[in-house]
Order: structure tokens, then C-alpha cells, then sequence
């Protein structure tokens, strides 16, 4: 067994592009438009993953777009999603200056939280281990729900 993909309805295709490609820096993979059951699924993978994806050999993020307005709730019920980075601090700065809150900072040098437009947790921990404790993140209170 392995695990394949999360999928995670989103109610607005290009604010989830921006969030997850623009300034999280996931790749699209692929795409589907299904005319008949009035839907688009993009997949995307980690920059690293790709190769790999192409052999069926790493997860991805599925997003869900159904073309029918629906309104989704409870995000936080959806446990979260995590990826690890090189350098959890200049990850985090980049998001920062991409206009997105970090809910749960990395005061540790190992784990913070951000949260998606749709309100999906995501987990950004720290490949390897944690990067000693440095401001501003020491300091950085948690903003609302992580």
C-alpha cells in the first residue's frame, strides 16, 4: 500500500492556484475538465516530486472545482495537510510576503501552520533536524486557528 493523493474541494479555482502554485510553490501536474459531471480536478505535487509523480511514485494534491456554486464549511475537519522544506524560516518568510498569515509559527525551527482560502491546516515541518530558534518566529504569537 502507498498513499496516492488528498483531495481538497475548493470553491474558487484560481484563488487556490494562486495560493497553492503562486506562493506555496506546488507544481500543477495535471488536469481535468469533465463537461458531464460539471467538474475540474488539478493535481499538484511538490517542485522535487515531479519525476516521480510521472512514475506513480509520490503524492500529490488533487483540487476539486465542481462548476455548480456549493459552499463548503469545516476545513479544520479535515485534519491537515503537511510538507516538509529546506529551510522551514525562509519557507515561512516567503508566505509571509505572499500577503499569507502563519497561524502557528516556528518558534522550534521545526514546525509551523498556515491555513489555505478554504481554510485546509497545512503543516510545514522542517526536512531534517530543527533550525535553532531565531527571531522573528521566537517571539510571534499564534494568529487564530491552526
Amino acid at each position: 500500500m502507498r498513499y496516492v493523493h488528498t483531495m481538497v474541494r475548493v470553491a474558487n479555482l484560481d484563488d487556490a492556484l494562486d495560493f497553492y502554485c503562486k506562493k506555496f510553490g506546488l507544481v500543477e501536474t495535471r488536469r481535468t475538465e469533465n463537461e458531464k459531471g460539471r467538474y475540474t480536478l488539478v493535481f499538484l505535487a511538490a517542485p522535487g516530486d515531479q519525476a516521480a509523480v510521472e512514475k506513480n511514485r509520490a503524492p500529490e494534491l488533487e483540487l476539486t472545482y465542481n462548476w455548480d456554486p456549493e459552499v463548503y464549511t469545516g476545513g479544520r475537519n479535515f485534519g491537515h495537510l503537511a510538507y516538509r522544506v529546506d529551510d522551514i524560516y525562509a519557507f515561512c518568510d516567503k508566505l509571509m510576503k505572499a500577503g499569507v498569515t502563519i497561524n502557528r509559527p516556528p518558534r522550534d525551527g521545526n514546525m509551523a501552520f498556515v491555513r489555505s482560502p478554504e481554510g485546509i491546516s497545512i503543516e510545514i515541518l522542517q526536512e531534517g533536524q530543527a533550525l535553532p530558534p531565531q527571531e522573528p518566529w521566537v517571539s510571534m504569537p499564534n494568529t487564530g486557528q491552526w
